[in-house]
């Protein structure tokens, strides 16, 4: 029998990142700051890390577990670093990003400004797994987010949408969320590729005046498939493939946003690229 290695990778991740910081999984709230240094709403931004970062999880992920290693990486670098959930159903407080992303948009823009005011930035930055590496271009091109964000990195976003079955391939990840998705779940079909809000989207170009854009892609994700489409076109746009940075890395969709430390160094190139070093598969250790 084969084993299911993607599926197997992606639970290791899991159990790797409750490891590194078991404590973090405590509140998914950002009232409640996370005992690694995270969502403290005291924190004020260095002269060299000028812009606080927001996180923005992805479909099914929350705001505390799917950074449970990113942002004490981040934190341990000298940011200020944030994360929030967005796009709960009615009733719901684990699974995220299935409500309409025109509303998780809001969301994101409403915790923006929280952010701002808290700690005085003109500007933030933004990492986003996932949907949460797609549906900030929504916060940016029609919410005013533009003015906001300096630079947005794509953690395997879905940048111009993906196929239900794709998006249906997260469920073995998440214990319960099958039955969930049983009620309406307009965040997933917001993400078919050619819906409404993907055209809505993705006409008249992917990127917005002022803003950096960096995605990071794996070869191996069978979520926001082909991985190609990932690709951002456009100026001040990086696009990155994983494995031409460590072809020996085997990261699909979630293990990419969740513990992957190559990826991490080279968003961390994005956020600061004035102090930017190569990232090779040491960066794994780094």
């Amino acid at each position: 029998m084969r084993l299911p290695w993607r599926r197997l990778l992606a639970a290791l991740s899991l159990a790797t990142a409750m490891a590194v910081a078991p404590t973090a999984a405590a509140t998914a709230s950002a009232d409640s700051a996370p005992s690694s240094g995270w969502n403290n709403f005291s924190c004020r931004p260095s002269a060299q890390h000028p812009r606080p970062v927001v996180l923005v999880h992805g479909t099914l992920g929350n705001g505390t577990d799917n950074w449970l290693v990113f942002a004490p990486y981040l934190v341990q670098r000298g940011y200020c670093v944030f994360s929030f959930d967005y796009g709960m159903l009615p009733g719901e407080s684990l699974f995220g990003g299935l409500g309409p992303i025109t509303d998780s948009a809001q969301q994101l823009s409403d915790f923006t400004d929280r952010v701002l005011a808290a700690t005085g930035a003109s500007k933030v930055d933004m990492v986003g797994h996932s949907q949460g590496g797609m549906m900030p271009r929504y916060y940016l091109r029609f919410l005013g987010g533009a003015a906001k964000v300096n630079t947005l990195v794509g953690l395997a976003p879905d940048s111009h949408g993906t196929t239900l079955s794709g998006l249906t391939k997260l469920l073995p990840y998440f214990p319960g969320a099958a039955d969930l998705l049983e009620s309406h779940a307009p965040g997933l079909t917001d993400q078919v590729v050619g819906s409404p809000f993907q055209q809505k989207l993705n006409a008249g170009g992917d990127t917005e005046p002022g803003v950096h854009y960096t995605v990071i892609s794996t070869i191996y994700d069978e979520v926001a498939t082909p991985y190609t489409t990932q690709a951002l076109s456009g100026p001040n746009v990086h696009n990155v493939v994983l494995q031409d940075l460590c072809p020996v890395d085997v990261s699909e969709h979630v293990a990419i946003g969740l513990t992957d430390r190559i990826a991490f160094h080279e968003a961390a190139n994005a956020l600061d690229p004035a102090h930017a070093t190569p990232t090779t598969c040491l960066s794994a250790f780094s």
